[in-house]
């Protein structure tokens, strides 16, 4: 039986049933298809707007199969697209039609407390790495929504509550093995293959496909205080001050996140509160004095829940799950801004409280630290002015009617607050974004990752993602 698979030249490249079966042989992985056992779960992102269906999956358990997948697809020329965890907003670990590698089988982590290092296999999720480094009252700088990819995450620059405190997630990596293009498997650090790993540190999935991941490790909790507090949405300036004076004065230790929507139907929101805006402030304080550094959020009267506490690191790590389930439509547009000013805070109010979607939210997330301590060179992921990640996340159910309306939202709100800019995430760019956006997230750094990128990948074997364009030669 014969596969056909998109080609990296736009044509189709057919498998003889022969073919197929070398391949599976070669990667030690079923060559799974629609209908197979598994087959769901392996096609499965968590951005249901932009589902999309290869032509056939495989699974590697090790680092051999996936060079022998990557020579193949290049052999081939088959369109490759690889998996981690599913959750990039885009929706690049699928190429329709091509060839998905998913890394599902390769969620290994080891700790080792003498380096204090972790190693994490290229299909863990962020719990995975948290559970086991958390053992040990250590946690490396991960994001904040543990069934997050911790590839995707860090390939893309990475951020989450630890970054006022330690930069960037890439700014603690370590090591990267990596297969690239050629089919070889590298490693890659600051003492070996230098150039790639500055590249690698920001420049997303454009090198080849990481094998394994080494990242330093921070003493943290096992128990940290954190949680929400919200009130209704009419103390929206109150606490947009109050949120501008504590995140210009607050020690490292404390990472505050504001956000305006509507109340959803939650069990911890009293019921007369359902659907109506509110504005809230997710914290997290991984150091001592967390009381005191609270103390102002608690000043403000009348919250409508008050559910900071003392609990457990992993549990603040997974406390904004129930917000991301996998299936719904995501849309967002964020900038980074390097300070909180008053046309600034105009724009983003008028644009929250206008907000359709009763699962859509405006964020302000604290980043201002030990990222702007480096040069923005350090690393491909640069953005070193960042003091706050802004933007306004669009979310509905699938049978909407309001679709084009919820786009609509997040598009003119972030119009708003664009003028303010000074620079965007890759990561959080979405699938209509275009090369010259993508450009944008790298400023400076660009035209250094298109001469990386002509070095290990020339023939962009490595396109499903917020491409690179490879470097002319000469």
């Amino acid at each position: 039986m014969t596969v056909q698979f998109a080609g990296l030249d736009g044509g189709i490249v057919t498998l003889s049933g022969e073919q197929a079966g070398e391949l599976a042989a070669r990667v030690g992985s079923p060559l799974l298809q629609a209908g197979d056992e598994g087959w769901d779960d392996a096609v499965l992102i968590w951005n249901g707007m932009v589902a999309a269906a290869p032509a056939a999956v495989l699974q590697p358990a090790s680092a051999a199969g996936v060079a022998e997948a990557v020579r193949f697809a290049a052999e081939h020329g088959i369109l490759l697209s690889i998996k981690g965890g599913g959750h990039n907003i885009a929706g690049t670990s699928i190429a329709a039609g091509g060839l998905t590698l998913d890394m599902s089988r390769m969620r290994d982590v080891t700790v080792d407390l003498d380096a204090r290092l972790v190693h994490a296999g290229p299909g863990c999720r962020l719990g995975d790495v948290d559970r086991v480094t958390q053992e040990h009252g250590l946690a490396a700088v991960l994001g904040f929504v543990s069934e997050t990819g911790v590839a995707g995450l860090t390939l893309g620059g990475g951020f989450g509550y630890l970054t006022r405190r330690h930069g960037w997630t890439v700014d603690s990596l370590e090591e990267v093995e990596i297969v690239t293009a050629d089919g070889q498997a590298r490693r890659a650090s600051a003492g070996e293959h230098a150039d790639l790993f500055w590249a690698l540190r920001g420049g997303g999935g454009n090198f080849g496909v990481a094998t394994r991941f080494s990242f330093r490790l921070f003493d943290v909790g096992p128990t940290i205080t954190g949680g929400l507090i919200a009130w209704g949405a009419e103390r929206t300036d109150e606490v947009l001050a109050l949120y501008r004076q504590l995140t210009e004065s607050v020690t490292r230790d404390l990472t505050l996140v504001l956000t305006v929507r509507l109340a959803p139907p939650a069990p911890f929101i009293p019921p007369e509160w359902h659907g109506r805006p509110i504005v809230g402030v997710v914290a997290c304080h991984t150091g001592p004095n967390a009381a005191a550094d609270l103390a102002p959020l608690r000043e403000v009267g009348s919250p409508i829940v008050d559910l900071i506490m003392e609990k457990p690191y992993v549990s603040q790590q997974s406390m904004l799950d129930a917000t991301q389930p996998k299936g719904l439509h995501y849309y967002w547009k964020t900038e980074y801004v390097a300070a909180l000013t008053d046309e600034y805070f105009a724009a983003y109010k008028a644009a929250a409280l206008r907000v359709t979607s009763p699962l859509a939210q405006s964020i302000i997330f604290h980043l201002a630290g030990a990222l702007n301590e480096r040069p923005d060179d350090d690393g491909a992921v640069g953005n070193r002015r960042a003091g706050y990640v802004t933007g306004f996340a669009g979310c509905w159910r699938p049978d909407d009617a309001r679709r084009e309306e919820h786009l609509a939202w997040v598009r003119d709100s972030w119009g708003g607050i664009r003028p303010f800019s000074v620079g965007n995430y890759v990561n959080f760019q979405v699938a209509d974004d275009d090369s010259a956006r993508t450009a944008s997230a790298y400023g400076a750094n660009y035209e250094r990752l298109q001469a990386v990128k002509a070095a290990y990948d020339p023939g962009n074997l490595f396109r499903v993602n917020r491409n690179l364009s490879p470097a002319a030669p000469g």
